[in-house]
């Protein structure tokens, strides 16, 4: 008898150890769900559901409030993205067990978030280059103007002096 409740109490033990990786994994899917029914909603549906996350968030600064909140910050249009304050909500949760369904979640928003800055500040050089190479263009082509002005004087110079000269033989 007492094998068998030695048996069900670790059964038991080893259900409630679960539970909370299952409770967490339902809620990721929960966010994950709302992430995705705010970024096909209109603007003012997006600010209302953000709004919301983060007076839950205020209210409740628990992990899920944190990672939900973190969710949409990153997955809303650029007008309402904060990839900076998401990072800072997603760290401590990334830090943490990566197995967990809310570790494995910040980790790869937090990639995403990253991935998304390196994207920026390429383009950003990319532009500064292209602005560079205008510039240089720009410079080029305003030396090429002065040396055709200058050749087209020349010409000038020469067509006149030629004038001049069967002037003066006649």
């Amino acid at each position: 008898m007492r094998a068998l409740a030695f048996v069900l109490a670790a059964l038991l033990g080893g259900c409630a150890l679960l539970q909370p990786a299952e409770r967490d994994a339902a809620q990721v899917s929960r966010i994950t769900a709302e992430a995705v029914t705010a970024a096909r909603a209109s603007t003012g549906e997006q600010r209302q559901a953000l709004e919301h996350a983060k007076s839950d968030y205020l209210r409740d600064a628990s992990d899920a409030n944190r990672l939900r909140l973190a969710t949409l910050l990153v997955t809303m249009p650029e007008a309402l993205r904060d990839d900076a304050r998401a990072a800072a909500l997603l760290k401590p949760l990334a830090a943490g067990d990566p197995a967990s369904p809310f570790g494995s979640f910040a980790v790869l928003l937090a990639a995403q978030i990253a991935e998304r800055q390196r994207v920026a500040r390429e383009s950003e050089l990319v532009l500064k280059e292209s602005e560079r190479s205008a510039r240089e263009g720009e410079k080029r082509e305003e030396a090429l103007q002065q040396q055709l002005e200058a050749l087209k004087s020349i010409e000038r110079g020469i067509i006149e002096r030629e004038e001049k000269s069967r002037a003066n033989r006649r």
